[in-house]
């Protein structure tokens, strides 16, 4: 059995959807399975032994430099990989859609009213009903469970393997054998998601632990740097690639952090976590479990209505974080 999933973007919702590759494997442990994503996403599929190929379109080179040339040389790629008995579009826009037809006929997705970009629905040869509100990671396994007729539950989830693979590149430098060690997460892609660094400093200080600032832009390090300025036995990372990444914080005691790609990773790899909701719901973008906990603002968030305006997080006292911290810990 030969299966295609499209999940282009963006790296958290990839590295969720993943789960889906063990049931599949579990109830057909001979398929073969080829994932297609936006190219500079490729990274944290790699290392997956469980995907057989990783396809990375240029999506935003295409956008950014966008020629019929270069169209046509992305279009020829897709089509080169074909006679798919299963195309799964876990995106759900239409560019995902319309990228899983030019894979195939053999298309499955979310139903019209499943989906924000309902217009996306008329691309699968069938599709299914699961709501938009539900969770993510939820949804992934539902869409699955329905097209494979396979029962996948919460009891399952919650006793997942590890999702994510990496090579081995020694990042235990950081870590220190006599205390925990924490992996801080400062960044995220809106500005109102992002938890204040001298709050979240102040979060370390309050704990007994080794903290680790991890950073992947300019802005980033001087979240960074500030963290530092409040907590002295910080210790601030070089600039880690993907897979540095994915090791560090499969490797250590507690990752803390908004709700972005990074702080997913350890959920992802069954590693203890607080992730730090404003402006999106907590209940649908990741998965409560008795390691992997949520601290938000105790507002109502609407899915369908996310306001990139709301700096709400700012407001969270850092003793919510360390009480939930200390017990996870």
């Amino acid at each position: 059995m030969k299966i295609a999933i499209v999940r282009l973007s963006a790296l958290g919702d990839i590295i969720q959807s993943q789960v889906v590759l063990q049931f599949i494997k579990q109830e057909f442990p001979q398929s073969h399975i080829d994932w297609f994503c936006d190219d500079a996403l490729k990274e944290i599929l790699e290392n997956n032994p469980l995907v057989d190929n990783v396809i990375g379109i240029r999506l935003k080179e295409l956008k950014k430099n966008f020629s019929f040339s270069f169209l046509i040389k992305e279009y020829k790629k897709i089509k080169n990989y074909d006679d798919y008995d299963y195309i799964i579009d876990l995106q759900g826009l239409i560019k995902s859609a319309l990228i899983a037809r030019i894979i195939g006929k053999k298309t499955y997705g979310f139903a019209k009213n499943s989906l924000r970009e309902s217009f996306a629905s008329n691309f699968y040869k069938q599709d299914f009903e699961i709501l938009y509100s539900e969770n993510v990671i939820k949804r992934y396994v539902g869409l699955i469970s329905k097209i494979f007729e396979i029962s996948i539950g919460q009891e399952e989830l919650e006793s997942k393997e590890k999702i994510l693979g990496y090579e081995n590149e020694n990042k235990n430098q950081y870590l220190k054998d006599n205390t925990k060690n924490i992996v801080f997460i400062l960044g995220a892609s809106w500005d109102s998601k992002v938890y204040p660094a001298e709050k979240m400093a102040e979060v370390a200080n309050q704990l007994e632990c080794n903290p680790i600032v991890v950073w992947g832009s300019d802005k980033e390090y001087k979240m960074a740097e500030e963290f530092k300025s409040h907590c002295s036995k910080a210790v601030i990372c070089e600039k880690l690639s993907l897979n540095s990444l994915v090791e560090l914080i499969s490797i250590s005691d507690l990752c803390i952090g908004p709700d972005t790609g990074p702080t997913h990773i350890a959920w992802a790899n069954n590693v203890s976590s607080i992730t730090i909701f404003g402006p999106t719901p907590y209940f649908r973008n990741t998965l409560i479990t008795n390691i992997s906990k949520t601290v938000d603002t105790g507002k109502e968030i609407d899915p369908l209505n996310l306001d990139k305006t709301d700096f709400d997080i700012e407001n969270i006292e850092p003793e919510k974080i360390i009480k939930t911290a200390k017990e996870l810990l």
